[in-house]
């Protein structure tokens, strides 16, 4: 017996709005009864934090992933962000014999925009059993998910890179029933990755966000000739680069980005460098120059378990050049005026772009991720060619940009950008309420229903309708059994194709590995 999953066209990843289709080949080398044939698909995000020890210091005294060395108790949170079930095989819920032989069953999913673990009634559904009749078989028991904390937002990208502390996994997985007691079902599951499209984007204004820093380097002292006199050397020249007197440079750096700060991955920075010269210089030898530069992209990742919280930084480098040959002098002119704005010229990162391995910003349940862009900047007062006897003077100037947004570059459907609206902040696309823009029509009642009491009574026959719970709500007697109803941006989605145009992601290196995470309860 084998068991594999073949997916029709598989993509390097999946996002939101994608039909997931393919099919399970199952080789059988004898005859076998067969009862259910069940394949899900399902998204977690598992967390694991060690619970700080009270003896330790006050600097220790902190949630840790867990690892060697360290103690304490490990507490782990598993969120089911996305859940869904389909049954191939029987239709009519009769187990049958299959002859030897290869068999193959198709299935076919459809990627949903939103997480599924907030939806208090879908996981009330979820009992642990599903099915039609006695061929029952097994489900998730949501109302496990029911005691933990939960967010609304589009389903977050695949994530490792964090052992035994944090992951993001998506799979295919399928179950072979086989009825009897002492017959083990058989199991298989297939990872993939995936990658959400991003928010709509806010319109393009002139505004910029900015880090400036002002500096002054330090006055240069007297520098002594080689031939010097028994009572003192030679004083240097007014106005030559070894002059006392001479007024040390006065700039300020700036790093802008427009406002909001967004970025895309797999693209290069829209960064500009700007020098503005804060005193008046008259000669050449007061020239700065622009020697080295490194722009990293910080990545902050929040894992969350319960009441528990940590931080991890992950650093994604750019661009590193400490020694830029030429030197980029930062003004035209020494006599330029005060005030004088230089632009760095684009070309040392305009064909650098984020790294593959960039995850776009999200915010789910249990997991967070937010990024910052800190650029050192490595200028020096004059050059030793122009100066052999003195040491020009180098500074390291680091410049930070806190709240920058990553978007995965994969723009949604034109048909979803006219029906809703911006992202609310919680990361998840939300109903707007523009001109254009319609909510969905409330059911309509009865015209002549007049409001009476109801005395209570037993549950209602199966062709019965309350009038307050129209066909598409369910009865008030099946509302905890029945799945929820789809929002208004789900329901837009469910009649559009995932888009075509996507950027490269790696994201997860190896999304089939096993994992990693600690064994516990969550």
């Amino acid at each position: 017996m084998s068991i594999r999953i073949a997916l029709d066209n598989p993509p390097e990843f999946y996002t939101n709005l994608d039909f997931i289709s393919g099919r399970v080949i199952l080789v059988l080398h004898r005859a076998e009864t067969i009862g259910n044939v069940i394949v899900k698909l399902e998204g977690e995000s598992r967390t694991a934090l060690t619970v700080p020890n009270p003896g330790d210091r006050d600097e220790y005294y902190r949630p840790r992933a867990p690892g060697i060395g360290i103690g304490g108790d490990i507490v782990t949170e598993s969120h089911k962000i996305l859940y869904r079930v389909f049954q191939v095989f029987p239709d009519d819920g009769v187990a049958l014999p299959f002859q030897a032989g290869l068999h193959e069953f198709k299935f076919n999913f459809k990627m949903p925009l939103n997480n599924i673990c907030h939806d208090e009634k879908a996981m009330s559904a979820l009992l642990g059993i599903g099915g039609l009749g006695g061929s029952g078989f097994r489900t998730m028991d949501g109302t496990k998910q029911l005691m933990l904390q939960h967010v609304r937002a589009t389903l977050p990208p695949s994530l490792t890179g964090f052992p035994q502390e944090a992951e993001i996994r998506y799979y295919i997985k399928v179950t072979i029933q086989r009825p009897g007691f002492f017959k083990e079902n058989w199991r298989y599951q297939l990872g993939f990755k995936f990658l959400p499209i991003e928010p709509p984007r806010p319109p393009k204004t002139s505004q910029e966000a900015f880090a400036r820093r002002p500096f002054t380097f330090r006055p240069r002292g007297p520098a002594l000739s080689k031939k010097s006199s028994f009572f003192g050397g030679r004083s240097p020249a007014a106005g030559s680069p070894d002059d006392p007197n001479q007024m040390p440079p006065n700039i300020e750096m700036s790093a802008r980005l427009p406002f909001p700060s967004i970025i895309t991955c797999n693209e290069p920075l829209p960064l500009r460098l700007i020098a503005r010269k804060l005193a008046p210089t008259t000669t050449r030898e007061q020239q700065v120059y622009l020697t080295g530069i490194e722009v990293m992209l910080i990545g902050y990742t929040q894992v969350r378990v319960h009441n528990l919280e940590n931080t991890e930084v992950s650093h994604f480098p750019i661009i590193s050049v400490p020694q830029i040959s030429p030197p980029i002098a930062l003004f035209n002119s020494p006599t330029d005026p005060v005030d004088t704005e230089f632009e760095v010229p684009k070309t040392l990162w305009a064909n650098r772009r984020l790294p593959n391995t960039v995850a776009p910003s999200f915010r789910t349940c249990n997991l967070a991720r937010r990024y910052a862009i800190q650029i050192l900047l490595t200028l020096n007062w004059g050059l030793p060619a122009t100066s052999p006897r003195q040491i020009p003077q180098s500074i390291t100037l680091p410049l930070k940009l806190s709240n920058v947004e990553v978007f995965s570059g994969i723009t949604p459907p034109p048909e979803l950008l006219n029906s809703i609206a911006t992202a609310d902040g919680t990361g998840r696309i939300t109903v707007g309420n523009g001109p254009t823009q319609r909510p969905p029509q409330l059911p309509q009642r009865p015209p002549n229903a007049q409001p009476q009491p109801q005395p209570q009574q037993g549950p209602q026959p199966a062709g019965a309708q309350d009038p307050l719970y129209p066909p598409q709500l369910g009865t008030l007697a099946s509302t905890m059994y029945e799945d929820a109803p789809p929002s208004y941006d789900e329901a837009m989605a469910d009649r559009l194709a995932g888009p075509a145009a996507r950027p490269a992601y790696s994201g997860v290196t190896a999304e089939n590995a096993p994992s990693t995470m600690p064994a516990g309860k969550s």
